[in-house]
């Protein structure tokens, strides 16, 4: 396989993995001494509900490419609006800010879908040669 071939097979994985990553570590807030441990520990797991989604996501790109990529795409795009609306009218982020989050938040998973797409469509054109 040649070089590019594996980074267009690779990099839309190994970014899908450090994204996730990055969105689990919001599953700490969970932890508040204000409630008792068996309470910290279900709020822990269910912070990470949209963890666990993505990453059944990954595992159907990892095979399906093109409707993995597809759902990431939409990941990415679906949720910008309701991670905008919370961080502008909730947390009182200005314009900058709340479009800032949605950047740093969503942008990865739209990489991700795209990347998905390229990797396809690069493995199919190597394939028919």
């Amino acid at each position: 396989m040649k070089a590019s071939l594996k980074i267009a097979y690779w990099a839309p994985r190994l970014l899908a993995i450090a994204s996730i990553l990055f969105i689990s570590i919001f599953a700490f807030d969970a932890f508040d001494p204000r409630y008792s441990v068996i309470q910290q520990v279900g709020n822990f797991f269910l912070h990470l509900i949209p963890s666990i989604v993505l990453l059944l996501i990954l595992l159907l790109a990892w095979k399906k490419e093109l409707l993995g990529g597809v759902m990431f795409i939409l990941v990415g795009l679906i949720f910008a609006i309701p991670i905008y609306l919370h961080n502008y009218t909730v947390n009182h982020f200005s314009v900058g800010q709340s479009l800032l989050t949605v950047l740093i938040v969503c942008l990865p998973f739209t990489a991700v879908g795209f990347l998905f797409l390229v990797s396809r469509k690069l493995h199919r054109k190597a394939r028919r040669r």
